[in-house]
């Protein structure tokens, strides 16, 4: 006779093969390279932008700062208007990984709280998502920038 927990160990078992025959299966290829297109395409209007920028006698460093909002305005006004999310089902990683998937990350929660008011819904949630990679990538920061102190002072 078995015990209850072969029991359970069978049916488990037996309904994880079942549902195995209904989950769709990703397609690991055609996601990879539809994040890559993707990306690359943002990465090519990112990069006409700039070289339009510099062709106007627009110093590189500046230029590069003004495709970084265009990129970040665009995210988040697409984001507003509820195509990103969209385009973001489509491209994965592509849209996700840049700067845009960051200022998607910080408006799409502001949007969804909005009705609970301007301080306490839209501020509150602006960086509930955003906030934890920034405090890490702030804190890794500030700790290689004291590394690199001391080995440039002392060595």
């Amino acid at each position: 006779m078995e015990n209850k927990e072969e029991q359970k160990k069978k049916v488990a078992k037996a309904y994880e093969k079942y549902a195995d025959q209904f989950t769709p299966k990703p397609k690991y290829f055609a996601n990879c390279v539809r994040a890559f297109l993707s990306g690359g395409i943002i990465c090519l209007i990112a990069l006409f932008l700039s070289n339009s920028f510099i062709a106007n006698d627009m110093n590189k460093d500046t230029a590069g700062s003004f495709v970084t909002i265009i990129l970040i305005c665009t995210a988040q006004l697409l984001t507003g208007i509820g195509v990103f999310d969209s385009i973001a089902k489509f491209a994965g990683a592509g849209v996700i990984v840049p700067i845009t998937g960051f200022a998607n990350s910080m408006v799409a929660p502001a949007i969804e709280f909005k009705k609970e008011g301007l301080v306490l819904g839209t501020g509150a949630k602006l960086f509930s998502l955003a906030g934890p990679v920034l405090v890490c990538g702030i804190s890794a920061a500030t700790v290689i920038g004291m590394i690199y102190w001391v080995i440039e002072r002392f060595f």
